[in-house]
């Protein structure tokens, strides 16, 4: 975005925290941010916002920006389908458009009286491995001979700190019993906001066992894998994407599981598995996240090859639901560029609330 000639205000890795209670100490910061952002908003008054993830942080947002008479799009739906829903009577009454990158979220928030438009999936047009998997192998000096399994803990901090002890534990026991290739895949530049601890913690756990660290090919090690272990979240989305059979985990603290059992209402907690109406790839959550249950769950899909072949034809089935005849950016643009010349029209064309919605 900076190359594209956008100028930050703020830093969008100061506001990436997960979980209900770690986020706490972080408000004071936060807030500051969010301070400084409302006040370039009030000094530069802006045509357009575009607000683009973030809900906790953007929400408040918008509701500012529309004391101050400035349309706001938002580009990825809050998933106020999953977890307090009462968040959409904020976003019907600040959010001119709402782009949806996942196909039943389009029909739900509009059913609730917002302006939802389904765009597709971003990544399923972008996606791809760059080295092809003899190019990639003898880049990296890995066995031909063994499988690829590739290790994603999360991109922000905090999660990859929780998930590389379980993960490191998984790749030892997946090794005494059926040696393999570990790649550990990381951002380019590594994980963003690991301190000075947090890094040190990660290189002697990953010193345990026979993991290769590999930054900024995460396609490239997803698209050769054989199996990945990733977290819940975009990453799992991009395995599914590429094909590669998949074992998802997540957690986080006690506190935040427990207030979360009592919010969150899905049937599954994989993007994967929503999209699919169904299990295609194993779910291990919080007391379930440990290095016996993923490598239990590791090996099963290792020693049988049939269970992973219905498991890629589950994933080709997600990727052409996501997938969409026309660039979902493009669209986006064209969508904005509407709403931008018309707004107030776009407005009189806001669904009609559903009696009893929202």
């Amino acid at each position: 975005m900076r190359e594209a000639g956008v100028r930050p205000v703020i830093e969008a890795e100061s506001l990436a925290v997960v979980g209900l209670i770690e986020v706490i100490s972080h408000i004071p910061r936060i807030y500051k941010q969010f301070r400084k952002l409302v006040r370039a908003a009030e000094s530069e008054r802006p045509s357009l916002a575009i607000l683009t993830d973030s809900p906790d942080f953007h929400l408040r947002l918008a509701r500012r920006l529309k004391r101050l008479g400035i349309p706001v799009v938002y580009l990825v739906a809050p998933q106020a389908w999953a977890w307090r829903k009462g968040r959409v009577r904020t976003m019907r009454r600040t959010i001119g458009r709402l782009l949806c990158i996942f196909p039943f979220e389009e029909e739900f928030f509009r059913r609730h009286g917002i302006h939802a438009e389904y765009i597709g999936h971003p990544l399923a047009r972008s996606i791809r491995p760059t080295l092809s998997k003899e190019e990639f192998f003898a880049k990296h000096r890995i066995r031909l001979d063994r499988p690829l399994i590739s290790l994603l803990p999360g991109s922000r901090a905090s999660e990859a700190l929780r998930h590389l002890q379980p993960l490191a534990d998984a790749a030892i026991r997946i090794h005494a019993e059926a040696p393999s290739n570990f790649i550990l895949a990381t951002p380019a530049g590594g994980l963003h906001g690991l301190s000075a601890a947090g890094t040190t913690i990660f290189r002697e756990r990953i010193a345990r066992a026979p993991i290769q660290v590999v930054e900024g090919e995460t396609w490239d090690v997803l698209a050769h894998s054989d199996l990945a272990l990733a977290a819940s979240g975009t990453v799992a989305t991009e395995a599914a994407l590429l094909g590669t059979p998949t074992v998802t985990f997540y957690k986080v603290t006690g506190i935040s599981w427990f207030l979360g059992k009592f919010l969150v209402r899905v049937p599954f907690y994989s993007m994967v598995n929503l999209v699919a109406g169904r299990a295609v790839i194993p779910e291990l959550m919080q007391n379930e996240v440990s290095g016996e249950s993923i490598a239990g769950t590791a090996l099963q899909l290792l020693n049988n090859p049939a269970s992973r072949e219905e498991m890629r034809r589950g994933l080709a089935e997600i990727a052409a639901t996501l997938a969409s005849a026309l660039d979902p950016m493009e669209r986006s643009a064209d969508v904005i560029e509407r709403f931008l010349a018309f707004p107030l029209e776009a407005s009189a064309e806001r669904c009609v609330t559903p009696r009893g919605a929202g």
